[in-house]
């Protein structure tokens, strides 16, 4: 069928404003058979961006394990992944990033990421539980970079708080990596019954397309491809770009959707986010093998003289699309007109595999749906292990000398702000909304109840970027190993991930490398851990004109709890509980908060990881979680013991001292009590539980170690019998807790 639109002259100008190259750009020459309409090469830009079709990750992605007895939905076969969990329910859980959006428009660019990511869950067929966030943000000292912070937290807030979910925890992290150019990584995880998961998915020829939510404007156009382009000093100018959020609207959207999918008229469903429109029409009708046609001129507007191109390619918020069974279509509009949402019907399920545009009834756009996702361009970049990667390994930190004042030291860590108290942060969301929260921030892992199977689900976010710059390899185990460690201290067993690469640009050789090596360790360590990857996202071009971010793989990780009893927070519990160190302390310097805080270096190389190890000190901490042995965990990681023994004294609610004697340094005494040694957890107990766990321990081979007790109000270290530390611990607690709120002020 002919196309009735104009075309327009392609010029190489005009390709690079689309993000296109003139290979790609004859590529889709070869699909159409043609030259294409400035509407198509609007749809190609947007599919065909790395945002969308993943062209330069995509062989990289191949190397995660994505199998399990429990998957109910692969990675990549839907919005989100979904894990059976027992008695006929699942969870659906996801990781996306909001990145360029927020550098720009800081508010609106992290609300309506978590607009994004609850869109994804609920599209599944779950109702939306819990929120969580992994933020990153440059030098504090930099009044852009408070303003991103503020801008970011206050979106987050605003959003997750406005429609009544709640955010449980997450992370913070500060680096001059990410001046210009923060990370916004929001999660969500939702449960949904087996028999409800619902898929996005066109079929049966001649059921009905509709459109539901926000009417369409002009906000976000290109947003895709501008999320796969690099942050310059041009891009302030594409503030347009960033979309606007309506919560309220979402919760309406929200409770719509739940109430239409307890009929049986739905075959299909997909949120309109990246690509808006476009993505949504052709995704469904490629998942489905089916065609669709729409017509642009039936879909709902809030701006008037929008072309075809700014429908297709519009990204406006809290928008949905919906193939229904034929005669179900007044049913269908009711339930959208009772939650008062704008609903109109579009268009129609083909079976000629087409994605078909037309305004007014002139076709505009026709294009193989295949073409637009299967078959978009697929790239093996080059890799390059960076120059001065091995210099930065090799780094003698017998060049450093030691402090002479060690508890000068542990302060300054300890008041550092990837170290303090995060409670400017979530004292902002609304953490108790939905009265599901179990374990409250500020623990090692967010627990929330499952109230219908009766369950609790433990989550954990976690990324050591300065890891995986200085050994990116090493960095993608320990996301994964450290989010599983937060898990079973929650008590959990660990069920799947969701991942989240942030990295610069993928054109960059040592980028790539970097990349690369990260997902190579990744993918071992879930292996290892049986932890499957359910799905996530990935985020390219996270550059500024300083140049490149630090590699940033992040890991949401999601475990299980079926007895109340067994939720295991990382605090101090009563006063004579034995202290127990698990694990091996080889005093590793590399990449440690203490040696970037004390000395302003990002040096050595990363800690060593032995995943079969890590895999037998968290198989034995569930063990004796399990047994009703253990009154606290806390995983050694940020800061090295000293810091970990200082956050398990800070109770929410009682500020516990600590007695700690350790033996002399195999080194240096700061790296004994600062280095960031991995597959270390602390653990409280009874004197008697605590014996029956030393005796475990011996039994199975597992390091285990007596180093002190709990006290009612000094911390106080001893290293081969000399005081090195101390100090009451409501003082630290304070120096601890007023650190980030004071930096901000």
């Amino acid at each position: 069928m002919a196309v009735a639109e104009e075309l327009v002259q392609i010029t190489p100008e005009l390709l690079k404003e689309h993000g296109l190259t003139q290979e790609e750009y004859d590529k889709i020459k070869g699909f159409l058979k043609r030259d294409p309409t400035i509407t198509e090469l609007g749809i190609y830009s947007v599919m065909w961006s790395e945002h969308c079709s993943y062209k330069n990750s995509r062989p990289l992605l191949k190397l995660f394990p994505t199998s399990g007895d429990r998957l109910l939905v692969k990675a990549g076969e839907e919005n989100a992944g979904v894990i059976d969990i027992g008695e006929g329910w699942a969870i659906s859980f996801k990781v996306e990033s909001h990145n360029h959006p927020s550098a720009i428009e800081p508010f609106q660019g992290a609300a309506t990421g978590v607009g994004g990511i609850l869109r994804d869950i609920f599209t599944m067929g779950a109702r939306p539980l819990a929120l969580m966030d992994s933020l990153r943000f440059g030098d504090m000292n930099k009044k852009q970079v408070k303003g991103l912070l503020t801008g970011v937290v206050s979106g987050i807030a605003h959003y997750g708080n406005c429609i009544g979910i709640p955010t449980v925890g997450g992370e913070l992290f500060f680096d001059e990596s990410y001046d210009a150019n923060p990370l916004v990584n929001v999660f969500c995880l939702g449960i949904v019954p087996h028999e409800r998961v619902m898929r996005g998915a066109a079929g049966g020829v001649g059921n009905p397309v509709f459109y539901v939510g926000a009417t369409t404007g002009r906000d976000g156009i290109h947003g895709a491809t501008f999320a796969s382009e690099d942050l310059t000093e041009e891009s302030e100018k594409k503030r347009p770009n960033v979309q606007i959020g309506d919560p309220f609207l979402e919760k309406l959207l929200m409770e719509a959707c739940l109430e239409l999918y307890e009929t049986d008229a739905l075959i299909g469903i997909q949120d309109m986010g990246a690509a808006g429109l476009t993505c949504s029409t052709c995704e469904t009708a490629a998942r489905g093998g089916a065609g669709i046609e729409i017509d642009v001129d039936l879909v709902p507007r809030r701006e008037t003289g929008m072309t075809p191109y700014e429908v297709m390619l519009s990204e406006s918020q809290e928008r949905m699309l919906f193939i229904c069974k034929q005669g179900r279509e007044e049913e269908v509009i009711a339930i959208f007109k009772k939650w008062d949402l704008e609903v109109a019907q579009i268009g129609f399920v083909t079976d000629d595999k087409m994605v078909r545009v037309k305004d007014k009834g002139e076709i505009v756009a026709e294009v193989p749906a295949l073409s637009l996702t299967d078959d978009a361009p697929l790239y093996h970049r080059e890799d390059k292990e960076p120059e001065n990667l091995k210099e930065l390994q090799s780094f003698d930190f017998n060049t450093l000398k030691e402090p002479v004042d060690v508890a000068a030291s542990f302060k300054q860590v300890l008041s550092s702000l990837n170290i303090a108290s995060k409670r400017w942060v979530y004292q902002q969301y609304d953490h108790m909304v939905r009265t599901n929260t179990v374990l409250l921030p500020g623990s090692d892992a967010s627990v929330v109840y499952l109230k219908e199977p009766k369950k609790y689900v433990a989550m954990s976010m976690d990324g050591n970027s300065r890891y995986s710059l200085l050994n990116p390899e090493r960095g993608g185990k320990i996301s994964v190993a450290e989010s599983g460690r937060n898990v079973v201290c929650s008590g959990a067993t660990p069920l799947a991930v969701t991942d989240n690469l942030n990295f610069g640009n993928p054109y960059r050789p040592e980028v790539f490398w970097q990349m690369k090596q990260a997902v190579i360790g990744m993918a071992e360590a879930c292996r290892v851990f049986d932890t499957p990857v359910v799905g996530g996202n990935v985020s390219l071009y996270n550059e500024n004109p300083s140049g490149p971010v630090d590699p940033t793989p992040v890991i949401g990780m999601v475990g299980l709890i079926e007895n109340k009893d067994f939720i295991t927070s990382s605090w101090f519990q009563n006063e004579g509980d034995v202290v127990i160190a698990l694990g091996e302390n080889k005093e590793e310097l590399g990449g440690s908060e203490y040696i970037k805080e004390v000395f302003n270096k990002k040096v050595g190389n990363a800690p060593e990881i032995d995943l079969a190890f890590e895999k037998q000190i968290q198989d034995f901490t569930l063990d004796v979680i399990h047994n009703n042995w253990v009154e606290s965990a806390h995983d050694c990681a940020d800061g090295g013991l000293a810091i970990t023994l200082a956050e398990s004294c800070f109770h929410p609610k009682t500020k516990w001292g600590v007695s700690i004697e350790l033996p002399a340094a195999q080194t240096r005494t700061d790296a004994l009590l600062f280095g960031e040694s991995q597959s270390r957890i602390v653990l409280s107990a009874s004197p008697e539980k605590a014996e029956k766990i030393l005796a475990l321990a011996k039994e199975k081979g597992v390091p285990a170690q007596k180093i002190g007790t709990v006290t009612q109000e000094n911390f106080e270290i001893k290293v081969d019998s000399k005081e090195v530390i101390t100090e009451k611990t409501e003082n630290l607690f304070q120096l601890w807790n007023k650190s980030l709120e004071e930096k901000i002020k």
